[in-house]
């Protein structure tokens, strides 16, 4: 990748019930700054960004705890979308993860069609990868192999969705499809 390209975003979404500001940089260190009120929201948003390797300023600021992390899901979502522009990238990865009894393989589809398919045992994290999928335009699947614990099956979750992500958006020379590629237009 060239050295002038940079791919990053900044996106603000503010609502009646929100404000959630983001600053993302997609070939970073993974370095994190994060303010929101919902410190297992921090640690999930902050292991996301850590294990993807992109750097992350985000603070966030909400009504209800479901407000919250909806908004931060969408605000998140449309930046890595934004920064990950228009180049081809490797667009479709998976990881697998261990944490302690939980195992969770993530795969993702950098493309145009947003789907997911969810394991998740919190209904509200399961609601944050949707949203987060549907903003990032991506097909996500989550499949939990074994876990007892709802926390370790949520991290592992986060953690595996990172590194798909770090895979698929590593630079290409090419675009992976057999369609070559999207171009949208006016109806005749």
């Amino acid at each position: 990748m060239s050295a002038e390209v940079q791919r990053q975003a900044e996106v603000v979404r503010e609502t009646r019930e929100t404000r959630v500001e983001v600053r993302l940089r997609l070939d970073g260190a993974g370095e994190t700054k994060v303010s929101v009120q919902d410190e297992f929201l921090r640690h999930m948003v902050e292991t996301l960004s850590r294990y993807s390797g992109a750097d992350l300023e985000m603070s966030a600021k909400g009504d209800l705890a479901h407000h919250l992390v909806e908004d931060v899901a969408i605000t998140l979502g449309r930046a890595y979308r934004q920064a990950l522009g228009e180049g081809p990238v490797k667009r479709i990865a998976s990881a697998t993860v261990p944490m302690d009894e939980a195992l969770v393989q993530v795969t993702v589809d950098l493309i145009d069609r947003p789907y997911a398919h969810l394991e998740v045992p919190d209904i509200m994290y399961e609601h944050f990868l949707r949203s987060f999928a549907m903003e990032l335009r991506a097909t996500l699947h989550t499949m939990v192999v074994r876990g007892k614990d709802d926390h370790h099956i949520v991290e592992a979750t986060f953690k595996a969705l990172g590194l798909a992500l770090k895979d698929a958006m590593s630079p290409s020379h090419s675009s992976l499809s057999t369609k070559s590629g999207v171009v949208w237009g006016a109806a005749r």
